[in-house]
């Protein structure tokens, strides 16, 4: 399985030029990187396309922190094959 924790902090890194060193499973999106409803959908459609997945909007709305998204993915990953 391709390590899904670093694709997702690249994407958050390359996306909103947040520091690495911010980039933790517990950070919450919003509250601790800052970032908007509009770059929140950004990145769950960057996730949909580097990982080949389709996230539900109900589902999008869960992924608060990176290690939720991380696990979403990692789940999503697994059921695919």
């Amino acid at each position: 399985m391709p390590d899904v924790s670093k694709k997702v902090a690249r994407i958050l890194i390359d996306k909103l030029g947040v520091a690495e060193s911010e980039i933790n499973p517990e950070a919450n999106m919003i509250k601790d990187l800052g970032i908007d409803s509009l770059d929140y959908a950004e990145i769950v459609m960057d996730f949909e396309q580097t990982f080949d997945i389709r996230i539900p909007d109900e589902d999008a709305e869960k992924l608060t922190t990176i290690g939720a998204a991380v696990a979403y993915i990692e789940k999503k990953l697994q059921d695919k094959k």
